[in-house]
C-alpha cells in the first residue's frame, strides 16, 4: 500500500462563538456553524479542513454541509493524495452544490498531502511569499457602531477597513463612511455592499462620498448582477470588485469578457482551493485587482487560504480577519495576527493548524 493513499475521511460539527453578530446587507451569522474534515493516510498522516458555510451568501448550512459529505468517504478513500487534481475534479462534480464542503475536503487533502512531504502549503502554492497585509471588518449597523468599531480596529493596530454596506439607504451607508474616515483619516477605505444595491444606489452612494471628500480604495460587489455591475464598473471612478459574481472559473471567464470589474475576491470557500488556483491565473492574465477573502471562518481555513494567496502572490487585498471575530476555538498554530501582518511560520508542515 502506498504510504499517501486515503484511508479515513471523517466530519463533525464545528460551532464557534463570535463576539458580535456579523452582519452584511443579506443578513447575519449569530455564530459559525462550521464543519470540520479529517483526511488520513495510510502512513497515519492527518489532514484537517474546514468548511465555512454562511447561508446568507450561499443558502448552505452546516447540516446541509454534513448531508452533501457522507457521499465523499466513498469517493474518496483508497485514491492517492499525490493526484489531488482529479481527486479535486471528482469533489467538483459530486459537490457542485455544496462549495463550503468541497473546500473543506480539499483543505484537509491538500493539508495531508503538504505534511506527508514536510512541506508547507504556501511552498506547494507557489513560495511567492509568507505574509499579507490584512484589513478587518465594521459589520453591518448605525453610525455609532460604525465609530465604535473602527477605534478598536485602529486600535489592533490595522489600517485598512472594509466597510460593509447595502443594508441601509445609500446616504445612511455614506454617513456612516464619513463618520469613520472622520475618525481613521489616514485609514484605506473598502466599501462592501454584497450586492445589496441597485445600480442607482450604488453610483448615489459612490457621489455622496466624493460630495464629502472620503477616499475609497475599493468598492466590492456593489449590485447583484453582472450587467449592473459593469454599468456601475463603466461609471465609477473607484476600483469595483466582485465577489458573489466571481464564484467559479466561468463565473472569471464571463467577467472578464463583459469588463464588468476591475478585480476579483478569490474566497476558497466559494469554489474550492483547486479552482481558486485557476481562478487566479486568470484574473492575473487579464490585469485584474486580487482580493483574498473568506466566509466567517475560523484560523483553520483563514490560514488555509493565506496560504494559497501568499505563495500564489500578487494579492492587493486580504480580508482574513474572521479568527478575529470569534470568541474562541478548538485551535493551535496557523497564520499569526500583529497589527495588520498576517504572518505564516516558514517553517509549517501543511498550513500549521493542529488541534489543541
Amino acid at each position: 500500500m502506498r504510504s499517501t493513499l486515503i484511508t479515513h475521511v471523517s466530519f463533525e460539527p464545528l460551532h464557534l462563538s463570535l463576539t458580535e453578530p456579523f452582519a452584511i446587507a443579506t443578513g447575519a451569522q449569530l455564530a459559525a456553524e462550521n464543519v470540520l474534515v479529517r483526511v488520513t493516510l495510510a502512513d497515519g498522516t492527518v489532514g484537517l479542513g474546514e468548511a465555512a458555510p454562511f447561508t446568507a451568501v450561499s443558502g448552505e448550512t452546516q447540516v446541509s454541509t454534513l448531508a452533501s459529505l457522507e457521499p465523499v468517504r466513498e469517493l474518496l478513500v483508497g485514491r492517492d493524495a499525490q493526484e489531488w487534481r482529479p481527486a479535486s475534479e471528482a469533489l467538483g462534480d459530486a459537490l457542485a452544490l455544496a462549495p463550503a464542503a468541497r473546500c473543506g475536503v480539499e483543505i484537509a487533502l491538500l493539508d495531508a498531502l503538504t505534511r506527508h512531504h514536510r512541506i508547507p502549503m504556501y511552498a506547494f502554492f507557489g513560495g511567492a511569499g509568507t505574509s499579507l497585509d490584512i484589513d478587518m471588518t465594521v459589520t453591518a449597523g448605525d453610525v455609532t457602531h460604525a465609530v465604535a468599531s473602527t477605534r478598536a480596529i485602529l486600535g489592533r493596530g490595522i489600517d485598512t477597513v472594509k466597510v460593509k454596506v447595502g443594508a441601509l439607504d445609500p446616504d445612511a451607508d455614506a454617513a456612516r463612511l464619513v463618520a469613520i474616515h472622520q475618525e481613521a483619516p489616514k485609514a484605506r477605505l473598502i466599501a462592501d455592499a454584497n450586492g445589496g444595491y441597485d445600480v442607482a444606489e450604488a453610483l448615489a452612494f459612490l457621489k455622496e462620498l466624493e460630495r464629502a471628500e472620503v477616499p475609497l480604495s475599493l468598492f466590492e460587489q456593489p449590485v447583484a448582477d453582472v450587467a449592473g455591475l459593469a454599468e456601475v464598473t463603466q461609471r465609477s471612478r473607484v476600483s469595483v470588485c466582485a465577489d458573489e459574481s466571481a464564484r467559479s472559473v466561468k463565473d472569471v471567464l464571463r467577467l472578464i469578457r463583459e469588463n464588468a470589474c476591475h478585480g476579483i475576491n478569490i474566497k476558497t470557500m466559494k469554489c474550492g482551493m483547486v479552482d481558486a488556483v485557476t481562478m487566479w491565473s486568470l484574473a492575473r492574465a487579464a490585469g485584474l485587482e486580487l482580493m483574498v477573502g473568506g466566509m466567517v471562518e475560523s484560523v483553520l481555513a483563514m490560514t488555509a487560504s493565506a496560504h494559497l494567496a501568499a505563495g500564489l502572490g500578487g494579492f492587493s487585498y486580504a480580508d482574513l480577519d474572521t479568527p478575529l471575530f470569534i470568541a474562541n476555538h478548538p485551535f493551535q498554530g496557523g497564520g499569526r495576527y500583529e497589527g495588520s501582518r498576517l504572518t505564516l511560520d516558514p517553517d509549517a508542515l501543511g498550513h500549521g493548524v493542529t488541534l489543541r
